[in-house]
């Protein structure tokens, strides 16, 4: 059916709830032009420090940042961002907020001043349904958002916003709304998951860059699960074993990463890049899908 007569057809038809899901949605972003799925991005961050030092794990963020279509917004789901809710940041210029300590005073200096989009949050908003979005004005761009981004996408010309972890509800939950998010990338906007698939702070070995064992253990078992689609065995992590539990002792750097495997789509590939573990238990694994 040619798509003039697709679009007649439509016209006389009444709209069932699917139908009238789409065309709100179709009403959403229209400010952006409509593009192929943009890829999604997982980025393992780590350390702060990775803002202003030039080392393997930037240059292979700013390789793969090469390798995409530039896009019209980025929307950030960061670990350093928990609230009782879901908010997303909603204000014209976000703050860089320097929300660590211990660093030097020329990490703290460092601003990234990429416009936020209001039109873009309230689309969110109102593009999701099964939960609601509060509007945020108050937080801004944290180091888990403007160190990544920075790297990316140096000249801060990017419109960028945040969405909040709710740090109340499950791995389950967070991969449901996850998929809300999908339409958002036929928009150009890429969604980046910014945490670490290993993150335990309280056993770093501040000497050696070796992995413990049961980092690797964990890292394996989590690329084995993302390269054979096993997604709901990531989301129910907990019954993965020791090794996994040692590198998810909270959740708030592991879900990010369930957020970027739920905007997978049938067709797309995941691929692996920065896959090194440091300080003995962070792992600075990145991925893509395109």
């Amino acid at each position: 059916m040619e798509r003039r007569e697709f679009i007649k057809y439509l016209g006389i038809l009444p709209l069932t709830p699917a139908a009238m899901k789409l065309n709100e949605l179709n009403k959403i972003v229209e400010h952006y032009s409509t593009t192929d799925p943009m890829p999604v991005l997982f980025i393992g961050h780590g350390n702060p420090m990775n803002a202003i030092e030039e080392n393997e794990f930037t240059k292979g963020w700013a390789e793969t940042a090469k390798s995409l279509p530039r896009p019209n917004a980025i929307l950030c789901v960061s670990a350093h961002w928990e609230t009782d809710g879901t908010f997303v940041t909603a204000m014209d210029k976000p703050p860089t907020i320097h929300d660590f300590g211990g660093f030097p005073q020329s990490l703290f200096d460092v601003q990234y001043p990429a416009p936020g989009s209001p039109s873009l949050a309230k689309d969110v908003k109102d593009g999701i349904t099964d939960v609601p979005i509060g509007l945020n004005t108050d937080w801004g761009l944290d180091h888990g958002a403007w160190v990544v981004a920075s790297r990316l996408y140096p000249k801060a010309d990017i419109p960028i916003i945040q969405l909040s972890l709710n740090y109340g509800k499950s791995a389950q939950w967070h991969y449901d709304l996850a998929k809300e998010l999908a339409f958002l990338r036929r928009k150009g906007v890429l969604i980046i998951g910014s945490g670490n698939m290993v993150h335990n702070l309280g056993v770093l070995n501040w000497k050696d860059d070796k992995p413990f064992d049961w980092a690797v253990d964990a890292n394996e078992t989590m690329k084995k699960l993302i390269t054979t689609h096993d997604y709901q065995s990531l989301i129910n992590y907990k019954t993965l074993g020791s090794a996994v539990q040692m590198a998810i002792p909270t959740p708030e750097h592991y879900l990010p990463l369930i957020y970027t495997l739920a905007l997978q789509g049938d067709k797309e590939n995941i691929t692996l890049f920065n896959d090194k573990t440091v300080m003995g238990s962070i792992a600075m694994t990145c991925l893509k899908i395109s």
